[in-house]
């Protein structure tokens, strides 16, 4: 099993009414609320949080693209990709991902990537996303129904730049390039793709025909996601594809400490922070044109896990810190506790990469650095074991024999 640092890279110092106060965290959030001062110290702590994950055996550091919000402030996740490929030895560098459909041309996507492959050694996993209409529609305005063409042009063009042996020239619908030939080639001959998707059965058939990672990427816990990701690998298995757990990521908040009782005191306000202070206005979510008619069909046709009430409580930040935690929202308590909690989700759903937000909100830095000392040093070693006798080829070459160099058996892998 494999594990991926993240964290959603809030804003740190939101009002305390802010959720209440303003319609959309996403796309019309109030500028001035944001310091830029405090976004360059919260850039900062990130990137240091990321450093200490490196040296404690996480086997990737994941960064993601969002626009015009203060939910994650990272438009552009290479740039800071680019200071962790220079400053960190073992884990991959992850981007999860770069919006496709915005760029214009995507070959800038290509040259990026295959750059900071350069820069890393070989560690880079390319994560390749739709977008979420708030970012897509709104903020890049790009048509909806678009968007899912644009994506697969771009990614034909992207793919297909990393392996040519001499320039080419590309006739799209969108893009039109007499001459491809980006320089830097990546130093991987095979870079690990990753779609991220929300359960629609068009992105199940692109990762199945190509044997991509799918990402689930859901903030809402085991619970509310069996439906789709159990739903994902019915499907895989009817169309013959590949069933390797290790193609399928998931993203999990964890709450580690030494006891269950101070995991509440440190986490609770953060954890409500989080879910509070996200509020996204309906017209942004749903424009017409974004979901696929058998998306909606399939959306519809899904067992509900969670009452619409216990998820509207949630997204207030009105559980208790242990509700959220009863729901799958969070993994929190002892290093016994979580270690317990992680086996059963990554069993249950036949999960290989474990995407662990191990910031979150509004956590202080000395907690969320806590936090990754006990899950690094006495939870991560504990689950090498699940799915260990199946091939990864989703992470990195490199990046798998640095970590098993560096942490060997105290890792729970071969040195």
């Amino acid at each position: 099993m494999k594990f991926h640092w993240f964290a959603q890279q809030y804003y740190t110092r939101l009002p305390s009414d802010y959720g209440d106060t303003v319609h959309s965290s996403w796309v019309t959030p109030p500028a001035a609320v944001a310091d830029p001062v405090q976004v360059g110290e919260d850039y900062h702590m990130y990137i240091r949080l990321m450093q200490q994950a490196d040296g404690l055996g996480w086997d990737s550091l994941l960064l993601n693209e969002h626009h015009q919000t203060s939910l994650a402030m990272t438009p552009s996740p290479n740039l800071i990709a680019s200071v962790l490929a220079a400053t960190t030895e073992n884990a991959a560098i992850a981007l999860c991902g770069n919006s496709l459909a915005l760029y214009n041309p995507p070959i800038r996507v290509a040259e990026e990537i295959a750059m900071l492959d350069c820069l890393s050694g070989g560690r880079v996993i390319a994560g390749i996303v739709f977008g979420t209409p708030m970012d897509t529609a709104f903020s890049y305005g790009v048509p909806p129904i678009e968007l899912r063409d644009r994506f697969h042009e771009a990614r034909e063009l992207i793919t297909r730049s990393w392996k040519a042996q001499e320039p080419f020239a590309f006739n799209g619908k969108y893009t039109q390039l007499r001459y491809v030939n980006p320089w830097p080639r990546p130093v991987q001959q095979e870079i690990p793709v990753w779609i991220p998707g929300s359960g629609s059965p068009e992105t199940w058939d692109v990762v199945n025909e190509l044997d991509y990672c799918y990402g689930y990427l859901s903030f809402s816990g085991k619970q509310s996601a069996a439906p789709i990701v159990g739903g994902f690998w019915d499907y895989t298995e009817s169309q013959g594809a590949n069933m390797n757990p290790n193609r399928m990521a998931f993203t999990q908040i964890i709450c580690c400490a030494d006891s269950d009782a101070e995991a509440e005191r440190q986490y609770s306000d953060a954890v409500k922070y989080f879910y509070r202070q996200n509020p996204i206005g309906l017209e942004f979510a749903t424009p017409p044109g974004y979901n696929t008619l058998p998306s909606i069909q399939a959306n519809l046709t899904r067992a509900r896990t969670q009452s619409a009430e216990e998820r509207m409580k949630a997204q207030r930040g009105e559980l208790s810190f242990w509700e959220y935690d009863e729901l799958g929202y969070i993994i929190a308590g002892t290093p016994e506790r979580v270690e317990q909690r992680v086996r059963a989700l990554a069993t249950d759903l036949r999960i290989g990469q474990l995407i662990t937000c191990m910031h979150v909100g509004d956590l202080p830095e000395e907690v969320a650095a806590q936090n990754n000392h006990l899950f690094g040093s006495a939870v991560i070693p504990k689950l090498r074991d699940v799915w260990a006798d199946e091939e990864d080829r989703w992470t990195p070459k490199v990046s798998q024999e640095r970590v098993a160099a560096k942490f060997g058996s105290a890792a729970g892998l071969p040195a």
